[in-house]
């Protein structure tokens, strides 16, 4: 992909024309561009400089070098630091980047104890705090990708960095999960490959955000794994049928979630406090949500029970999807002042450290 194709992608994604884009980025930097130019950047009439990447990079909100590695990835990452990060923490990035290039960095075993600390605490931080310490690790990983087992270490970490943006904005989260996928090909593991489109694809379902990305997604898992059950598959099938239900396919989300149930009862996990894991109560949750866009109060009130008779005291923010399920339900029902009313006492229930982006989409779809 040349990099005026990438531009104008990441622009349509955002919804924009040339022009607005072009007024953002004479606001924010003081360039004086106009909708001519960037229509030259994108034809590729032109090829942006560093200063431009950068300014772009800012406005877009995506590291565009990274995204398809088109230009130098240390310069780019450079040049962003110098124009979109505080001198402080992008001391901190690079002094972190090229200490792990020079020192070799973590081992495979040592990245794989940070992936589990991360599952965990995901589960329970907020999405700013995991936001910026995950940044700092991929500018670490970056250095260490000579060994194909951190192309998985990095592709999952994508993934939880992606989880970090509202699904619905494409120029963010989509992208990271696009790029997510290809690092996971770069690892040549199988299980990695799956898990980490199934697990965008049931990010993007449950949020019912960019659908399409999370069909594309969800069957590219469940080529590559032949249907061999997992908990990839699992959540790659579960992601699907939620883009169904949104869709209006009541048929096709039912048939998946009889799969769905099928997959778990051979893959279900044990641990029950991680990202990386579907204990029993966590495929309730993900039930539950697919009941009330179903219509089915009585499978949805089935889950909802059975979710809270397992679920972690030390994960309330669990508690609050599954009571904003029953204010989804309210709404369809036709009560829409009472399911939003319901909702909004759950979010407020709930301290606002812990709140989620998947938590504040789910507002907006009751509210709509």
């Amino acid at each position: 992909m040349a990099i005026g194709d990438l531009i104008r992608g990441l622009r349509e994604a955002r919804g924009w024309s040339q022009g607005r884009l072009a007024s953002a980025l004479n606001d924010r930097h003081g360039t004086s561009l106009t909708r001519e130019y960037i229509s030259r950047w994108e034809r590729s009439k032109v090829v942006p400089g560093d200063f431009y990447l950068a300014c772009l990079s800012s406005v877009l909100d995506v590291p565009l070098a990274v995204l398809e590695g088109e230009v130098n990835r240390r310069n780019f990452l450079f040049n962003a630091a110098a124009t979109a990060i505080a001198p402080v923490v992008a001391s901190d990035l690079l002094t972190s980047g090229f200490a792990a290039r020079l020192q070799a960095g973590p081992s495979a075993d040592d990245w794989e104890g940070k992936l589990s600390t991360y599952g965990t605490e995901y589960m329970s931080l907020g999405a700013s705090d995991i936001q910026r310490r995950v940044s700092g690790e991929l500018v670490v990983v970056q250095q260490q990708l000579d060994d194909p087992r951190l192309w998985s270490v990095a592709s999952r970490l994508m993934t939880l960095y992606a989880k970090t943006f509202p699904g619905s904005d494409g120029s963010k989260a989509v992208s990271w999960y696009r790029m997510a996928a290809k690092a996971a090909d770069e690892s040549r593991d199988e299980q990695t490959r799956v898990w980490v489109r199934g697990r965008a694809a049931i990010a993007l379902g449950y949020e019912g955000a960019s659908l399409g990305v999370a069909d594309m997604l969800a069957d590219q898992a469940i080529a590559i794994s032949g249907k061999r059950p997992s908990l990839g598959l699992l959540n790659a099938i579960m992601g699907k049928a939620h883009a169904a239900a949104i869709r209006g396919d009541h048929a096709q989300a039912r048939n998946l979630l009889t799969d769905g149930r099928r997959i778990f009862d051979s893959a279900a996990s044990y641990e029950q406090t991680s990202d990386y894991a579907v204990p029993y109560w966590r495929m309730n949750v993900f039930t539950s949500l697919l009941a009330a866009r179903l219509g089915d109060e009585k499978t949805a009130v089935d889950a909802q029970d059975a979710a809270r008779r397992e679920l972690p005291a030390e994960l309330p923010r669990f508690v609050t999807h599954l009571e904003m399920h029953r204010g989804l339900m309210l709404a369809r029902s036709g009560d829409k002042a009472g399911g939003v009313a319901y909702a909004r006492a759950a979010m407020e229930a709930l301290p606002p450290e812990k709140h989620s982006l998947t938590l504040r989409m789910l507002m907006e779809e009751i509210e709509a």
